[in-house]
């Protein structure tokens, strides 16, 4: 019989190393080498080639939308009508704020041989949502602009970042496990199983992000709503959205019905008087000591994050 012994603190010690020491080498050799093998260098001379750098040397370079053919229907659509203005509403405008923070960022770099890494902006969720691309289009308007970057070719678009901030993710591009299975994707969607018989999402590479929250409730300096304490909440509980035929959802109803003083969980709709505006959802948000996320139709919740925001300013009034 074989005994398994115990991974000791020295072991865990030596494979600490063995990743550091991997990495450093991966970005000296990576560095070495994108360096040579630019595409806008006539020769390719080793000796040429800069040293690694420290991360205070991080840069960026942000695709223009007409520098690449294509690349402006993904931001405006076919007929080139849709707005940022109006794609950076809701929860999925982070689409439109990573790529306006990153355009004023003071990593960004104009010079794409400097760039380690490259930021392709879309605002494909939205153009969607408005009709401004059918899928089929969207299919095609990607391996269009792919097809006319020679640094992500380099790469494998190993250094290409892509922004998908819906529940859908990655899949919004038809092709993406053919073209975009070794870039790195920022999505709120990190779920393997949501609808899907392949995840888009790649816990080696890829990273969640928080759906886009109302700009009124993050600026600490001008907060829309104010904070209620904790205390003085009416409710022990709320569930503040719609029940799409979801069980969880529906039961939330039914018990509210039941327990009014405890449980503030309404009918909620799209429109008419179901409907919250925005502040009216973020009143009734924090007056419960919960705020409950059931499942819906992803596996992500934009609630999470705004109940987050209540609560951290309830917290901070509280200080």
């Amino acid at each position: 019989m074989r005994h398994h012994h115990g991974c000791s603190r020295a072991h865990q010690v030596g494979a600490l190393l063995l990743v550091a020491a991997t990495f450093l080498l991966t970005r000296l050799f990576d560095r070495l080498f994108l360096d040579a093998s630019s595409p806008s260098s006539p020769s390719f001379p080793l000796s040429a080639a800069r040293p690694a750098s420290p991360s205070a040397d991080l840069r960026i370079y942000v695709y223009s939308e007409d520098e690449i053919q294509g690349l402006r229907t993904l931001l405006r659509g076919r007929d080139g009508t849709v707005a940022a203005a109006t794609c950076l509403k809701g929860q999925w405008g982070t689409q439109v704020k990573i790529h306006q923070f990153l355009l004023k960022s003071r990593f960004r770099t104009f010079n794409k041989d400097q760039a380690n890494l490259f930021f392709v902006p879309s605002y494909v969720k939205c153009v969607r949502m408005t009709g401004a691309l059918n899928d089929k289009e969207i299919n095609q308007t990607y391996v269009k602009i792919l097809s006319q970057m020679p640094y992500f070719r380099r790469s494998g678009g190993r250094d290409h970042i892509f922004v998908f901030p819906s529940g859908a993710g990655a899949h919004l591009f038809r092709s993406w496990a053919t073209f975009l299975n070794r870039s790195i994707i920022l999505t709120p969607e990190g779920d393997r199983t949501d609808k899907r018989g392949t995840s888009a999402f790649n816990t080696w590479k890829d990273i969640i992000i928080p759906g886009n929250v109302d700009d009124s409730m993050v600026k600490s300096d001008a907060r829309a709503v104010q904070p209620i304490p904790l205390r003085k909440r009416k409710y022990l509980a709320n569930f503040l959205g719609r029940a799409q035929g979801k069980a969880g959802r529906l039961q939330l109803v039914k018990l509210a019905k039941q327990y009014p003083d405890k449980l503030e969980s309404p009918e909620l709709k799209l429109s008419g008087p179901n409907k919250l505006g925005r502040m009216d959802y973020f009143k009734h948000l924090r007056n419960a000591k919960f705020c409950l996320a059931p499942r819906g139709e992803s596996s992500w919740t934009l609630r999470f994050y705004e109940s987050f925001f209540v609560m951290k300013l309830s917290f901070l009034s509280r200080m």
